[in-house]
Order: structure tokens, then C-alpha cells, then sequence
């Protein structure tokens, strides 16, 4: 499709520089020399160049749209593919709405370089080449007055060129910035409102926008400097070629028709050499936006395919002398530091401490979210990087304070993705053990009803529960509970503990908890503080000792009392 629009796009090109042609003959042996006959089948000649040149452009700009539109799919793929397999720290530095404005905006910016800005490219560059040809066949010495032109547009492409890309990498920066305080501003729309944020978010997005518009409007100068030099350069041009024509010896040796023909090649080269240096804008424009894109999809991604094999594990967990630190993180402590304790198969370990503890942290190792730690996790006495990541995370069920749902049904969240094939009754026994089909079997369709973006036709606690029961229904040898239950009600918590008694069973279950009432039969309670640890043992063991762990407690215990 690419050499079906090159080959259009040049016969439009060659079509035009035809039509300039006869405009010698048509003035020096129809209208000079009277020769009717010549002119009619002048007239035959133009409609079919008019035809050549209607088939030319359709050909030419359908292809490269064509090509354009594939390479901006594929490209949209890619980057997509890569959102879904860059580890964890990725996304640390980056927001969402930065992230979705290059798979939009930046992803549509090499579109337009690669339809718009190629077709004017190779029909200028052909058309000029064409006209070039043509001013040579009609007259050497008038023709060398057009390569006047060449350095004056030399200068600005080059010069303009690099001022654009610096300005189209801005543009592209401050478009994510738009995309993700209007993101923030959607999400976060009650809390807006409550707190009375609009105008703070307000001026937040006028900010964002005004710098948006400032750099187009550079952009816009840019592009008017250089098409007015080139008019410019052009009118240069246009004058020596009527001075040199003017004189008596010139004037001997061409006609009216060749002069005519060749001040209207002239003319026609204006057009095409105004739109190279504007089509530096669009190019420009692409290239910062695919180098913004392939440092995505250039970016290390997790190797999924590399290390030992496994079925299912035994769930014994062993961390040795753990450290971590965030990548690009502003905090100079480390998150973890000699972290060492052990978690036998099937037990219950609970992280507890204050906010910013590294419970979390800690949990996020598993999975592998986040690789580059200090010391060793062995899982059934194997390293963690040693297993391959698919099998290592089909070890591994989750369930996070920051509940997700996906714009499908009830049973499409609770069996997905790699769970999609599971059987009805095994989505509803799931369902049932997280005690969620209380409130299933009450909506439209139960299993059935959608559950909108991010789960917003249900209240946080049903998602939470949907979100238990999908941790569920994938059976895993280890189970991680990131204050799964911070968002049930008392009696809702209740009865998911006496479930998860059932379910814990042949489980490693590691517990993240701020309220301590719910780790009491834990088997084992590792205190953090600072990302380190500080205590371990019992619920009661610890309480009698009175260190941080009681302290936290009494102090969680007098407030519930208060």
C-alpha cells in the first residue's frame, strides 16, 4: 500500500509539472501560430493528463492513509503491550493521564507524520523534481535563476527543524499534564466537591492549559517565519527572472510560450517548497512523539519466559536479611532494611505496624512487582527470581485496600483472566465464601449485571467482597490480604473471617491489618517499624511482652473504646 501511494502521489506530481508544459505550445502554435487542429488535440491531451492526475491523488492518498492508519494501529498496539508487561517501577514515574496521552495523542502525532506529512513530502519533492526537469527542457540558463532558491531553504529547514522538535517535545509534555489533571479532577469528583477544590482545580487546568496554548502559538510563529521566508526568497527569485529575461539577448532566444510555461513553473514551485518548510512542523511533531513512545516500548519489560518451572508450591517463605529501595525514590532511608523471618507452608503471618511501615512494600516483593532487593526470598527454598514469572504469579493470589474491577459483568471480575474458563458453580461457591451473594443475588441480573468502571454501580464494600471472592476462585498456594477487609462492615467481617478459616486451610496466608482485632489468631505477628523488623511472635505473646506491638493495640483498642 505504501509503493501503491508513492506511485499516485507521483503521478499526480508528474501530472501537474505536464499540465505547465503545454502551456508552451498551447500559447506558441495555437494562439501564435493559429494552428487550430493542434489545439483540439492539445484539449484531448489535458483532460486525459486531468484524469491521470484524479486517479494519482486517490491512489496517492488513500495509501499512505492507509499505511499511516496501520503503522499508528501496530504502534498503539505495541505500546499497549508494553503498559501491560513494564514492571511496576515503570508506572511510578509516570501518571495515568501522561501514559494515556501517549497512546492518544502522542500515538495520533506520528499518524500525521506518517499520512500527511510523507504524502506532502514525496508530492513536493516530486513536483519540484518534475518542474526542475521541465524549466531544464525549456530553457538551462533561466532554470539556474529557480536553483537560487535551494540554499535560502536549506537555511530554514534546518534551522526551523530543530527549533520545532524542541517545541513539539514541550507540546507533548504539557498535553499529559492536561490529560492528568483532568483525569484527577474526574476521578476524584466528590472529593472535589466537598472540600470545595474547584477553583484550586480549576487553576490547576488553567495553568496546564494557558502553557499548552503559549507553546502552539510558538509553534504557529515558527511556521509563519519560515513560509514567509521562503515567499520571500521565492519574490527574490521571481525578479531576477524577469530582469534576466527582459534583456534583448534572452528576449531573442525564447518565446512567449517558453517564457510564459516558465514563469508558471516558477510560480508552481511556491506552493510545494511553502509546504515542505510547514510540513517540518508535522514531522518534527512525529518524531518527538515516536521518540516519547519508543522509550516506552524500548523500556525493559519483565521476563516472563526465563527461569525454573513449577505446578503448584508448597507455600514455605523464607526473607533473609531483605533490604529495598524505590527506584527514582525522594526519600534517602530505604523502604525495607534487613528484613529476616520465616513463613512455614500453610500458616498465617500478619504484618502489622504504623503507615508507611513497609508492609506493603514488603507483600509487593512476592509477586515480583518489584525486583533490585538486597538479600534473598525463598519460596519452598528456591529464590524468587529463579522461578519463571507466569508460574511464579499463578503461586499467588491478591487482594489490595485499593479494590479493582473491570467494565464487565459480576462473574467476568471474579473470573478473570486467567480464571475466565472457570465453571458457573465454581464463580458462585467463590461468591458465597467471600459472602458476596448476598448482595449478587439482589441486583438486575446476579452474576450477570455489570458492575460499570471501576465497580461504581456497587458500594466499596461489595467491591471488596467481589474482589475476595476472585482471590478465591484462583485456589493459590500463597494468599496475600492487603487490608482486604477495609471496607466491610463489622458484621460483613465477621463472617468473612469464620469463611476464611475454610479457606486458609493448606494456605500460606500472608495479612496486612491496621485493625489488629482481625490477626489475633494469626500465627505469627511480625511487627515493622521503619522498614525494619521490630518484633515477632504470637498475638498474646506480644501483648504480654508490651512492646510496639501491645502499644499499637492498646493504643487501637482505647479508641474503639473511646
Amino acid at each position: 500500500m505504501l509503493l501503491v501511494g508513492v506511485l499516485g502521489v507521483s503521478l499526480d506530481a508528474a501530472m501537474q509539472a505536464l499540465f505547465i508544459k503545454f502551456i508552451e505550445p498551447l500559447i506558441d502554435r495555437v494562439f501564435v501560430d493559429k494552428d487550430s487542429e493542434f489545439g483540439l488535440w492539445l484539449a484531448g491531451a489535458i483532460m486525459v493528463v486531468v484524469a491521470l492526475r484524479v486517479v494519482g491523488h486517490f491512489a496517492g492518498a488513500y495509501g499512505m492513509e492507509w499505511t499511516g492508519r496501520r503503522v499508528v494501529a501496530d504502534l498503539r498496539r505495541e505500546l499497549f503491550d508494553s503498559y501491560l508487561e513494564l514492571p511496576a517501577r515503570f508506572f511510578d514515574c509516570f501518571t495515568a493521564g501522561q501514559l494515556i496521552s501517549k497512546l492518544t495523542y502522542n500515538s495520533e502525532q506520528v499518524a500525521n507524520a506518517a499520512t500527511d506529512a510523507i504524502i506532502a513530502v514525496i508530492r513536493d519533492v516530486m513536483l519540484l523534481l518534475y518542474l526542475l526537469i521541465l524549466m531544464l527542457t525549456l530553457n538551462v540558463k533561466l532554470t539556474g535563476v529557480m536553483l537560487l532558491l535551494a540554499p535560502a531553504v536549506a537555511i530554514v529547514v534546518t534551522v526551523i527543524s530543530r527549533r520545532f522538535r524542541k517545541i513539539s517535545g514541550r507540546i507533548q509534555d504539557s498535553m499529559g499534564d492536561v490529560a492528568h489533571i483532568t483525569e484527577e479532577a474526574v476521578v476524584g469528583q466528590r472529593v472535589v466537591k466537598v472540600f470545595q477544590g474547584q477553583d484550586e482545580e480549576r487553576a490547576r487546568f488553567k495553568a496546564a492549559n494557558e502553557r499548552n496554548r503559549r507553546l502552539h502559538m510558538r509553534m504557529v510563529a515558527t511556521h509563519m517565519a519560515s513560509s514567509s521566508m521562503v515567499q520571500i526568497s521565492a519574490g527574490l527569485a521571481m525578479v531576477v527572472l524577469m530582469v534576466v529575461s527582459s534583456r534583448p539577448a534572452m528576449l531573442e532566444e525564447i518565446s512567449a510560450g517558453t517564457f510564459t510555461a516558465m514563469f508558471f513553473a516558477m510560480v508552481a514551485t511556491i506552493p510545494p517548497l511553502k509546504r515542505l518548510t510547514s510540513v517540518q512542523s508535522k514531522v518534527q511533531k512525529g518524531i518527538a512523539a515516536a521518540e516519547s513512545i519508543f522509550r516506552v516500548v524500548d523500556d525493559e519489560r519483565e521476563s516472563a519466559d526465563e527461569g525454573v518451572g513449577v505446578d503448584r508450591v508448597g507455600g514455605e517463605l523464607v526473607f533473609r536479611d531483605v533490604g529495598f529501595r524505590y527506584p527514582d525514590g525522594h526519600d534517602e532511608r530505604p523502604a525495607l532494611e534487613g528484613i529476616s523471618f520465616e513463613v512455614p507452608a500453610g500458616s498465617v503471618t500478619a504484618l502489622v505496624g504504623r503507615s508507611g511501615s513497609g508492609k506493603t512494600t514488603l507483600a509487593s516483593l512476592l509477586p515480583r512487582f518489584y525486583t533490585g532487593f538486597e538479600g534473598q526470598i525463598l519460596l519452598d527454598g528456591q529464590p524468587l527470581q529463579d522461578y519463571r514469572l507466569d508460574d511464579l504469579r499463578r503461586q499467588i493470589a491478591l487482594v489490595s485496600q485499593d479494590v479493582v474491577l473491570f467494565n464487565d459483568t459480576v462473574a467476568g471480575n471474579i473470573a478473570y483472566g486467567a480464571l475466565a474458563g472457570a465453571a458457573r458453580e465454581d464463580i458462585e461457591k467463590a461468591a458465597r465464601d467471600a459472602h458476596a451473594m448476598e448482595f449478587i443475588e439482589q441486583l438486575p441480573e446476579g452474576l450477570d449485571t455489570p458492575v460499570g468502571e471501576n465497580g461504581a454501580r456497587l458500594s466499596g464494600g461489595q467491591r471488596q467482597r467481589i474482589a475476595i471472592a476472585r482471590a478465591l476462585l484462583k485456589d493459590a498456594p500463597v494468599l496475600i490480604l492487603d487490608e482486604a477487609t477495609s471496607a466491610l462492615d463489622s458484621e460483613s467481617e465477621r463472617a468473612f473471617q469464620q469463611a476464611l478459616e475454610e479457606v486458609m486451610k493448606d494456605r500460606t496466608v500472608i495479612v496486612i491489618a491496621h485493625r489488629l482485632s482481625t490477626i489475633e489468631n494469626a500465627d505469627q505477628v511480625v511487627v515493622l517499624d521503619g522498614g525494619r523488623v521490630v518484633e515477632r511472635g504470637d498475638h498474646d505473646t506480644l501483648l504480654a511482652d508490651g512492646g510496639a506491638y501491645a502499644q499499637l493495640y492498646r493504643t487501637q483498642f482505647g479508641e474503639l473504646q473511646a
